[in-house]
């Protein structure tokens, strides 16, 4: 099963956009591709995925300290270049469970999807 949620193996769902044999569609095919990146600690994909203007200059992943547990895509709304993802990551840290509530932007530059940035819930 994919880390996404699908039903679907890695190599079907997000694996194929991580190995970079295909672009993610949409902007939600990117979100869930890049919370498998996070699972993975993939800093690459993260970074390739991430528009250039609000990309961290920081490492990106931790050190393997977090335990990725689940995601929820709760809304998708796209437009032509641009998209909104609304996201419930779940997590444990040393043991202690959290969960992110992200609003997350999208835009499209060349037929392909970028990461901009997330408001917090």
């Amino acid at each position: 099963m994919c880390p996404c949620g699908s039903k679907q193996e890695l190599s079907a769902c997000c694996g194929r956009y991580l190995s970079g044999v295909e672009l993610a569609p949409n902007a939600e095919a990117l979100m869930r591709s890049r919370y498998v990146a996070y699972t993975m600690n993939d800093e690459a994909y993260l970074r390739a995925t991430w528009d250039e203007r609000t990309c961290p200059k920081e490492s990106i992943v931790d050190d393997g300290a977090t335990k990725w547990l689940g995601l929820e895509v709760k809304k998708h709304q796209a437009q032509e270049k641009e998209a909104m993802v609304e996201f419930v990551a779940r997590y444990k840290i040393g043991g202690k469970a959290h969960r992110l509530h992200e609003v997350s932007r999208f835009v499209k530059f060349d037929g392909k999807w970028f990461y901009v940035d997330g408001i917090y819930e």
